[in-house]
Parts: C-alpha cells; structure tokens; sequence
C-alpha cells in the first residue's frame, strides 16, 4: 500500500509540474530526485541509477537518434524538401485527411525511439493552412503513428509478449487487430471534424516530389529490411545531405547545433533517470507483489498490473517484461484473451504515460498542451480499451 501511495503522489507530481508549463526534462529530473528521497535510496543506489542511465546503450542511442532526427528535419526544411513531399502526397492521395495520417503512419512503421519527432513536421506542414490547434495537430501526430505496436512484429513488445506467454505470434496478432483498426476510427472520430472528405489537389506529381520521398526511404527501408539500428542510418544520410546540398562549415555546425540542444539531452536524461530509478529501487516490484498478496481478482490484475507499469515506464517492453511473468503465474495457463487483455491494458498506460517519448517529442514540436492532447487520447484509448474486454469475455 505504501509503494502505492508513493507512486501516486510522484506521478501526481509530474502531472502537476507538467501543467505548470515546466520542461519535461527537468520534471523528470525534479521526478527522479522525489523518487530517491521517499524511498531513501543509499548515494550507493543513486550512484548506481545515474550510471545506468547516462551510459546505457538505449541512452545514447536515443540521444544520437534525437539529435541527428533534427538535423535531418532541419535539412529537409531548408532545402524544401518536405514542402515538395507534401505536394506529392496530395497529388497521391487526393483526400485531405488521408493526407494529414499518412505520414504518422508511414514513419510508425519504423520501431524507432523519437519517430513521433520525424512525422511532426509532416503533419504540420500538411496542415499550415489549416486553422487547427497544436493540441489537434499533436494528437494526430502521437495517435495514428501507435496502431502499429499492437500488430506489428517488428516493435519487440508484442514479439516479447508471444515469447513470455508462449501464444503463437499469429494468434496474438489476430486478436490485437481490433485494437489497431479502432485506433484509426477513433482517430477520426477526435480528429479532423473541419477537414474536407474531398478536397483535391490539382496538377500533376513533378518528378521533384517524387524525388523527395528518397530521403526518408533512405532512412527506412535499411532499418526495416536489413535492421540497421536507426542512428547509424541517420548519421549517414544527414552527412550524404550536407555533402549534396553543399553545406559550408558555418551552415554544417549551425545544424549540429540545432541538433544536439541543450533540451533534448536534458530530455533523454530525465526520461531515462526517472526509468532506471523505478527499477532500481523496487517500486515497480513492489507493486507487482502487492497486488499478488491483496488476493485481488483476476480481471482487475489483468488490467491494473500491466496499466499502472505501461503508465508509469511509458515502454511497451516495460510493462510486458516485467508484468507478463506474474500475470501468467497468476492465470495459471495461457490464455490469449487474458494476455490480449493485458497488452491492451499495458499498451493503454504507455499511451496515456506522460513519460511516453513520443507524446513528450510530440508536446515539445508542437508547444501544444498536454492536457489539450490528453482530452482527446483518453476517450479514444477508452473506446478501444472496452473492445478489448469484450474480446476478453468472448475469447474466455
């Protein structure tokens, strides 16, 4: 009861602090420090926790991935390369909303760290014209780059869940289908209402818009088809674009700079310290465990173990690694409705996490307000949260 009440009053604290239009980076530093105090970590364990945290291979992948994904950003928006997209897309695609989705959805594709930072400029250049809120835009951007996780094998959650739950693969994605068709309907539903269903571009695609789609292939398909990490397709393709585009010393450390901003590291620093000390000091596990000894009921554990995990880590490997293990000792077999269940469960915390990276990227490029984004993720998430119950009740 007492890690109970503990988490509560920090995540409480981050919401608080969040409102108070204070930098994410520095809530969860603020975050951490709380965290160290109420459960008096030893220096020993907090030594331990920012070790972890600065020099972890997801850290500084994450931090190179960030930086390098603002530099490219930066590049294509000076040499207008994402304006001539754009004109494509809407030569391709003719209807406006499937314009604004697509490339959320193209680059969800990619199970990539900060993928939401890639996209934003897409959607908000597909909607300059438009009179639309940052909080709509952010939505858009954060809402329909997530189907993908529930369905996709190349994200390691749902591949982690076949594994640890020992459910075939194809099985487990059957049943997540749902979810992710209703993210796309939901969307729609909070999303879009002033949009045109119809509004046609005019003109034919130049080949110049064609020839705009290549960088981003160049990014993704190395990463998709072959699984080269995405930093190191990022670096490479930013240094091909600043030889191509002839970048001068000035112009080439201007963009280094936009790129490695004292924000984002701050960011990647506070996330990732506030994740390695709920590990470390047990109040993840002692959740777990709680919940086990209250004797709770099944169904309220299939929802709340992985819920409040997926809630607070922001990580669909999170939750999943960590509550999957208990969930199936306490079942007793392997259920797919209970384990879909429990994904959806999961996967509706990270949604909603304010420690999830891509809805901080996405608050962060869009100065949008949280609470703006959340008024509309939440009763999407629920809609799609109570279809996974009544699977639940139709699988058991």
């Amino acid at each position: 009861m007492a890690d109970l009440i503990k988490i509560s009053f920090i995540l409480g604290l981050i919401l608080f602090l969040l409102r108070k239009k204070i930098n994410i980076g520095y809530v969860m530093l603020i975050a951490s420090g709380v965290l160290f105090l109420i459960y008096m970590m030893p220096p020993v364990s907090i030594g331990a926790t920012f070790k972890a945290a600065t020099t972890s291979a997801v850290t500084i992948k994450l931090a190179l991935a960030l930086s390098f994904i603002r530099i490219f950003e930066l590049i294509l928006r000076e040499n207008d390369v994402l304006a001539n997209m754009m004109i494509a897309v809407k030569a391709i695609f003719k209807n406006r909303k499937t314009v604004i989705i697509s490339m959320p959805l193209l680059i969800g594709l990619l199970p990539s760290v900060g993928g939401a930072y890639f996209s934003a400029p897409m959607v908000d250049e597909a909607t300059r014209d438009m009179k639309m809120s940052p909080e709509e835009k952010g939505f858009i951007n954060y809402w329909f780059r997530h189907p993908w996780e529930y369905i996709l094998p190349l994200y390691p959650g749902i591949l982690l869940a076949s594994a640890v739950s020992k459910i075939e693969l194809y099985n487990l994605i059957t049943a997540n289908l749902t979810y992710a068709v209703l993210i796309l309907i939901t969307g729609f539903i909070f999303s879009m209402r002033g949009v045109g269903d119809g509004e046609k571009a005019t003109g034919k695609i130049a080949k110049r818009g064609l020839w705009s789609f290549l960088p981003i292939a160049a990014v993704l398909l190395p990463v998709i088809i072959f699984h080269v990490e995405l930093h190191y397709v990022l670096i490479a393709v930013v240094i091909f674009l600043l030889l191509f585009y002839r970048y001068n010393l000035k112009s080439t450390l201007a963009a280094l700079k936009h790129g490695f901003s004292l924000d984002v590291l701050i960011l990647i620093l506070g996330v990732m310290l506030f994740k390695e000390a709920m590990g470390i000091s047990g109040a993840v596990k002692n959740l777990s465990q709680f919940f086990m000894k209250e004797g709770i009921p099944i169904l309220p554990i299939l929802f709340l173990l992985p819920f409040i995990t997926g809630l607070l880590t922001g990580l669909t490997v999170g939750f999943v690694g960590s509550t999957f293990p208990l969930i199936i000792s306490l079942v007793g077999s392997t259920s797919l409705g209970a384990i879909s269940l429990a994904f959806a469960a999961g996967f509706w915390g990270v949604l909603l996490s304010p420690v999830h990276i891509c809805l901080i990227l996405t608050k962060e490029y869009f100065r949008a307000d949280f609470w703006g984004i959340y008024k509309k993720t939440i009763p999407a998430s629920i809609i799609v949260f109570c279809a996974a119950i009544v699977e639940y009740m139709i699988l058991s």
